[in-house]
């Protein structure tokens, strides 16, 4: 198992300033600030970001929330949601998670979330895995941008939410295997020690451990890494799903061209301008997202080219322009008339299925420390997620979690101690960009849409060998300590990759093409080693805990 150290810096409580909250919450995307505006009913919370709380992935998810109004409905949203999970899904998730779905979008419209209507009734889209539209959207292609904008106006109107922009999350503090705080360096590079009765992670996912990626510069796994370290349990590592469609022109950001394109009828063609998908599978272009994108990747290397094709021009082209306005002006300009061009797309890492442990309630394995959102591994998407299922449950895991606070803070006192750790030992001068380029592009080649045993063999031993002189050496900068919760992620992730010998969703192993029986289980990992279980959800935290 990788060998780190507990805290990347030193320090002592005697010589750093101290803050003390009820709740410390890490991250402003949909699944921090729900669970701030819950806790915020009787508690005082702090919302550290990394960036200006504006800066985060809710933001930029175009395609929208995927949620189920009538019992009938709700059935097939939970058989779209097992089938595509691939065996993996917790049951007890899924329905929990989806049934709790329609209230919590409700509370979101009471709000002021301006959803798109047609007449009287909501807009309802379908994409990729789904049977039927329960594709609920705002603005078009805006869907994040909007569900952010009206929960942090809450949020920044609530007198017991106070925020802390632009500061970094070194580590988690802990006392007697108890989470009881965070070392925190601030925008002016001063470090402080927040106390609190519960530490909530909601610091997204790690897209940026990949070359090509939908994910911001935020994504870096940093939740995961400190989490790891603090002690706590991380599941599904192995599960990364890559968008089949991100723009691929020279100069661009990776821009995620949402499913939602290909709900209303887009075509993927290759460089000859033939439709492809339908050779892949009878869903065609509908077919979930692991199934697109290795088929992408496979006529890529069939037609000797470098990306694929999406085609609107079939389409209205007005109708196109009205219901992806972001799309639209995205690509004019680089000169592309998205409604009528033939856009170049490829897959990109998009999203972490895996992640920190937890229950129904956002509880971890660590005592005080609490995740939701995409750091988190609640079960919901098994081996593959369901298009639009994210924002679904960062909103309701963000709300069970505030809920679950509520309860179990009152039970909790703020624990300050006397406490330091002893600076690690600084070797020689790391180029840290140098190291970020080279584990961006061993994962993109090694532990990507396709693996296999040698590759990821070698993942892990130039994976081990960086990790061996990068997190024991001592930095002063944000920039070396992201670096090493980059590697701590690509480690995880190539470890349990390597331990899945089989493929299942996501997971694809070029040299294990089936489902195996016996590998219907989850890989669990922590400082301890790596351990197998039937069941994700710990349900058994939350019956303690109530």
């Amino acid at each position: 198992m990788i060998n780190s150290p507990r805290y990347l810096c030193g320090f002592d409580s005697l010589e750093l300033p101290h803050r003390l909250t009820d709740v410390l919450i890490i991250g402003s995307g949909i699944a921090g600030l729900r669970c701030a505006l819950e806790v915020s009913r009787s508690a005082k919370v702090l919302v550290v970001t990394k960036d200006v709380p504006e800066e985060t992935v809710t933001a930029l998810a175009q395609g929208g929330i995927a949620v189920a109004f009538t019992k009938q409905a709700l059935s097939s949203h939970i058989r779209d949601t097992i089938k595509t999970g691939c065996g993996l899904c917790d049951e007890d998730a899924v329905e929990t998670i989806l049934g709790e779905g329609a209230d919590a979008v409700k509370e979101l419209a009471d709000m002021g979330v301006e959803f798109d209507k047609e007449g009287e009734d909501y807009a309802l889209a379908r994409e990729g895995g789904h049977s039927e539209a329960r594709i609920l959207r705002a603005k078009g292609d805006a869907t994040g941008a909007e569900i952010e904008r009206v929960l942090l106006e809450r949020a920044y109107a609530t007198a017991s939410i106070r925020f802390m922009p632009r500061a970094f999350v070194v580590d988690l503090l802990t006392v007697d295997g108890r989470c009881v705080g965070a070392l925190v360096q601030t925008r002016n590079g001063e470090r402080l020690l927040v106390w609190a009765r519960a530490v909530v992670l909601a610091t997204g996912g790690a897209g940026q451990v990949y070359r090509e990626t939908t994910n911001p510069e935020i994504s870096t796994g940093d939740g995961i890494a400190m989490a790891f370290r603090a002690g706590a349990s991380v599941a599904d590592m192995e599960f990364v799903q890559f968008h089949p469609t991100v723009l691929y022109v020279a100069g661009a950001i990776r821009a995620l061209i949402s499913e939602a394109v290909r709900g209303e009828g887009a075509h993927l063609l290759n460089r000859f301008g033939e439709r492809f998908m339908l050779r892949y599978d009878k869903a065609g272009e509908l077919a979930p997202r692991d199934v697109v994108s290795r088929a992408i990747i496979e006529e890529m290397k069939r037609t000797s080219d470098t990306q694929v094709y999406l085609s609107c021009r079939h389409l209205d082209a007005e109708k196109i322009k009205t219901r992806f306005p972001g799309l639209t002006r995205l690509c004019a300009a680089f000169d592309i008339d998205f409604a009528r061009d033939r856009v170049p797309v490829r897959p990109a890492a998009h999203y972490f299925i895996g992640g920190v442990r937890t229950d129904l309630f956002g509880r971890t394995t660590l005592e005080g420390l609490y995740a939701c959102g995409e750091v988190a591994a609640t079960g919901l998407h098994g081996a593959n997620r369901l298009a639009s299922n994210s924002l679904l449950e960062g909103l309701v895991m963000g709300r069970r979690t505030g809920r679950a606070l509520l309860k179990d803070v009152r039970r909790k006192g703020v624990v300050v101690r006397k406490m330091a750790a002893e600076n690690l030992p600084r070797t020689e001068r790391i180029l840290v960009r140098d190291v970020e380029d080279s584990l961006r592009a061993l994962m993109w080649w090694n532990v990507g849409i396709e693996r296999d045993e040698s590759g990821l063999k070698e993942a892990l031993e130039r994976l081990g060998f960086w990790c061996r002189y990068v997190l024991w050496n001592r930095f002063e900068s944000v920039a070396g300590w992201r670096l090493q919760n980059m590697l701590t992620v690509g480690y995880l992730v190539a470890r349990a990759a390597y331990e899945r010998r089989e493929s299942r969703g996501v997971h694809w192993r070029r040299d294990a093409l089936k489902e195996s029986p016996k590998w219907r289980r989850h890989i669990v990992i922590d400082r301890k080693g790596v351990g197998f279980t039937d069941g994700i959800c710990l349900s058994c935290i939350g019956a303690r805990a109530q």
